[in-house]
């Protein structure tokens, strides 16, 4: 039976996937520090681990095997060094969830346009990463370490922003409820552009890489993008309310857009369409989750 290990699978499309391990009959075990509840009962093995206490990893995988891991919850080069240190030889193939964040800002981004076998860091916890450009080292410095030192296949895969029914973020939500209520949105510029990957199918991408052994750095999103400007019109059309909008660059943490970066950031996934995945239609998503959000049920 193949035996998975999933770093994290306790929300959002970490769930997702555990759940598809699970109907495909996988033999599957997730690793957590144990403070979130997950609905999976007795169908899979757990671990107790925190990603920060490095006696904890060791404790948790050493003379362990595994098929596959995938590796959710690493925001540090020091804790992808703790499990490969301890995992070493012993998985056939690791999956890294990593980030649009690696790539500097621009619409379409392709995966030769952040090459991990280039960038210079230095091993750091994670308390020393501090905001987005922080988050933006640390996945770069994660994918860097893995590249030069996994001793067996990898898979990194990154992901724009993810939304869908079970988004504990709550982002877009957010913008929904402001749009409804008729509070004030913060945006650096509404010509930024934003793309967006499901939690379905970020999912369903994730059990894809595993279990074809798809190797290298691999691009994930829906079909089609869209402007922070042609969101907040969705959304008013589905509230059927204007937004209150301002364009500013000094942003305030109560009143800003959760999406209002610096730029555009968007990803073209054309290597996974090729390879014959098929993420769906970005409008499509849209028109069931704003709806969604916007219901006085919610």
């Amino acid at each position: 039976m193949t035996r998975v290990l999933v770093l994290g699978g306790t929300m959002f499309f970490g769930k997702r996937l555990v759940q598809i391990l699970l109907d495909i009959g996988y033999d599957v075990t997730i690793a957590t520090r144990g403070r979130t509840t997950d609905p999976f009962g007795d169908q899979v093995k757990r671990i107790i681990l925190d990603r920060a206490d490095q006696e904890s990893v060791v404790k948790g995988l050493e003379n362990k095997k595994w098929d596959i891991i995938y590796d959710q919850t690493a925001y540090s080069p020091n804790e992808v060094k703790d499990v490969l240190d301890v995992v070493g030889n012993n998985c056939k193939h690791y999956v890294f969830t990593s980030t649009m964040a690696v790539y500097e800002y621009g619409n379409k981004q392709k995966e030769e346009n952040f090459d991990p076998t280039t960038f210079s860091f230095e091993l750091k916890d994670r308390t020393q990463y501090i905001g987005m450009e922080g988050y933006q080292e640390a996945k770069r410095a994660c994918e860097a370490y893995i590249v030069e030192h996994a001793p067996f296949p990898v898979s990194i895969v990154r992901f724009p922003l993810v939304i869908g029914p079970d988004d504990y973020t709550n982002r877009l939500e957010d913008l929904v409820v402001k749009v409804k209520e008729g509070k004030e949105i913060e945006v650096v510029s509404l010509d930024n552009g934003l793309g967006f990957i499901s939690s379905e199918k970020a999912s369903e991408f994730l059990f894809w890489l595993g279990t074809k052994q798809k190797e290298g750095i691999w691009n994930a999103a829906l079909d089609g993008f869209v402007t922070h400007g042609e969101l907040l019109n969705k959304i008013e059309t589905t509230v059927g309310k204007s937004a209150y909008v301002i364009e500013t660059e000094k942003l305030s943490p109560d009143t800003a857009s959760a999406y209002a970066m610096k730029g555009s950031w968007s990803l073209s996934a054309d290597k996974a369409n090729e390879q014959g995945f098929t993420f769906g239609q970005l409008e499509e998503v849209l028109m069931y989750l704003l709806p969604l959000y916007a219901s006085e049920k919610r």
